[in-house]
């Protein structure tokens, strides 16, 4: 599965998963502490409190990998087999701790009975989970234990963990899948209009390439016998590629073009989809061309550095024109912790010298715990 690990939003997402998950199963994880603290001898309080904490630190590292799809598959499957070697070991340690008065290993095999969604296909996991349960009968009969007890502390609480943690997991897997189809979805609309590129240089290109090699053809057979008709040929296709060319221009600068509004709408677009509630105030009329285009670099770049330098719960994008003057303001309330501008925001810099030849600026201070970034170029009559 492969998703974008330094996405914000799938991150904040995952450590809420972690945490829920990681409340479902240690709850049992605890409950065989009451049984060390119920063991008179101490060589078994020691033997299995080494098991519990081999089994805890085991069962961490499979809950981590089932909520971190970028994990290779060798390191995935040797936590896995981690967890089930702990598992075994579990059972002369912490099987004989206060035989007779408390579930010990009961509890931990609820706690195994809960982490199979994680570990196995649905078959295969309630297989792993019948098979713990009789585990933990046999364990339990061997001390002179309660069978019935343990038998409902695995049964019983070990299927209720493992629904909530199965539903949690498929929780988990859809929102992975949702944003792998928006890179996905992303990725298209940039082939398709690649494609479409293509095809329009194609449509400008195709026919006049072919006059000009015709003409060019037609004038290297007529130079040996008519020079004066083959100058006007390789004229005539000089001319053509001349057209041609000033025709790609013209279509390669029209994609170039910029429309600001446009630009803005997709960056508040990008920001709220990574958990950032962003507003978006257009200008109220055209901007100019180059003016635009130097606007939104400066744009993207602010966008990038909400995104990767902060921590922002808002933002507000808003471009005015004013006095001859179009300003761009970029408000946000991800001020770093040394409570000034952005260290990091080196493109800012550059951007900058990009503005200075139009005599644009660009600005930045902090007030009232907002970060805000002004651009401004002057419009030329």
């Amino acid at each position: 599965m492969t998703v974008d690990s330094a996405d914000h939003r799938l991150r904040r997402a995952r450590r809420v998963t972690l945490l829920s998950l990681a409340t479902n199963v240690w709850t049992t994880v605890l409950l065989p502490v009451v049984g060390l603290a119920r063991e008179p001898d101490p060589v078994r309080v020691v033997l299995g409190a080494a098991g519990l904490l081999a089994f805890t630190v085991a069962q961490i590292a499979v809950l981590h990998a089932a909520v971190t799809p970028w994990l290779p598959v060798p390191a995935r499957r040797r936590r896995n087999a981690a967890l089930i070697v702990a598992a075994l070991l579990s059972l002369p340690l912490l099987g004989p701790v206060a035989a007779g008065s408390w579930p010990t290993w009961a509890w931990l095999g609820a706690s195994l009975v809960g982490m199979t969604p994680l570990l196995f296909r649905p078959v295969v996991a309630a297989v792993a989970a019948a098979g713990v349960l009789a585990v933990s009968a046999a364990v339990t009969w061997s001390t002179v234990g309660p069978v019935p007890a343990a038998l409902l502390v695995t049964g019983v609480v070990g299927a209720g963990i493992a629904a909530l943690t199965w539903v949690q997991v498929w929780f988990w897997d859809l929102l992975v899948e949702a944003r792998q189809g928006q890179a996905a979805q992303a990725r298209l609309a940039a082939a398709e209009e690649r494609l479409r590129f293509a095809r329009d240089v194609h449509d400008l290109l195709g026919h006049d390439l072919t006059v000009i090699a015709l003409k060019a053809e037609l004038a290297e057979r007529l130079a040996p016998r008519d020079a004066a008709r083959a100058a006007r040929e390789a004229a005539e296709a000089r001319r053509l590629a001349g057209s041609a060319l000033t025709r790609v221009r013209a279509a390669v600068h029209g994609y170039r073009a910029v429309d600001l509004a446009e630009q803005a709408a997709a960056v508040g677009e990008v920001l709220r989809s990574s958990g950032v509630r962003t507003t978006v105030v257009p200008p109220a009329g055209e901007v100019p061309a180059p003016i635009a285009a130097d606007l939104a670099a400066v744009l993207r770049e602010a966008g990038t550095n909400v995104l990767r330098h902060s921590r922002a719960g808002w933002c507000r994008i808003e471009i005015t024109r004013t006095d001859g003057v179009v300003t761009l303001t970029v408000r946000n309330d991800g001020v770093r912790d040394d409570g000034g501008p952005d260290r990091l925001s080196g493109g800012l810099r550059g951007l900058a010298d990009r503005l200075a030849p139009a005599g644009g600026r660009v600005r930045t201070h902090v007030a009232g715990g907002v970060f805000n970034l002004v651009a401004t170029v002057p419009v030329t009559p």
